[in-house]
Formats: structure tokens, C-alpha cells, sequence
């Protein structure tokens, strides 16, 4: 196909506004360095992504779910690399090998996990952390 237009892809997909986000998509994965599955003859990406489309040469579900996913407002965790590990601080990195106290012990306060404070014992453990001083 020597000249692509729209009315060759609208064909394909109905939707003229689907069809541009499909396009533009592709576009921006051919840009990322994708395999074409057309010649390209001097053409841009727009242009090629158009006649792969027109063409059906691509799988129109999963740059859909690319353009879904590019949109997505919170984009999903990457995995920590080894060496970001290596900078977050633990115990050990910070207090080298000495004994840690955890901060039940320094307060006083138990520290088994099962056993819960009344409202009179938290609030005698926060004014012993506070110096005295109770927040009313």
C-alpha cells in the first residue's frame, strides 16, 4: 500500500478517536524500538503505524492494553534493584553491631505484641515520653 488513509483504517476500526489513540500508541512503541511488520518506504511512525493497522499486521487487544496501561494514573511498582536495597537504612547499617533497643523497651512499655494498654497506661506511657507534659 503505497499511500495509507483514514478511511482505510476506519474500516478496521470503526471508532475515529480509537483509532487515533490505537495509531498513536503504536506510534510511540515503534519509537521505543518495536519490531515493524511493514516496510517502512521512508515513513514515519504515525504513517506506518496507520498502515499496519489498515494492513490488520498487529494485534489491535494488546495496544490497547498498552495504551491503557501508559494512561493509568498510578503506574505499577517497579522492583528494587539489589542496589537500592544496599541504601535503605537498616539497624545494622546504622547502629553497626551494637544491641538495639526497640522502642517498647526505651518506653517501658511491654513488649509483647499480645498484651494491650489501657487507656490509663497509654496515657501514663505518653506523658513518661513527653517529660511529664500530657497533651489534653
Amino acid at each position: 500500500m503505497a499511500r495509507v488513509t483514514v478511511e482505510d483504517c476506519v474500516q478496521k476500526v470503526p471508532n475515529r478517536f480509537e483509532l487515533v489513540l490505537l495509531a498513536a500508541q503504536r506510534a510511540r512503541n515503534l519509537s521505543r524500538g518495536e519490531e515493524l511488520t511493514v516496510d517502512r518506504d521512508n515513513d514515519k511512525n504515525p504513517v506506518v503505524a496507520l498502515r499496519e493497522i489498515a494492513d490488520e499486521t498487529i494485534d489491535l487487544p494488546r495496544i490497547e492494553q498498552d495504551l491503557i496501561k501508559s494512561l493509568s494514573r498510578a503506574p505499577e511498582p517497579e522492583p528494587a534493584d539489589e542496589e537500592v536495597l544496599d541504601l535503605i537504612p537498616t539497624d545494622q547499617n546504622i547502629f553497626g553491631l551494637q544491641d538495639v533497643s526497640t522502642e517498647e523497651e526505651v518506653a517501658g512499655l511491654p513488649v509483647e505484641s499480645d498484651e494491650m494498654l489501657s487507656p490509663e497506661d497509654m496515657e501514663a506511657a505518653i506523658e513518661a515520653e513527653l517529660g511529664g507534659r500530657a497533651r489534653r
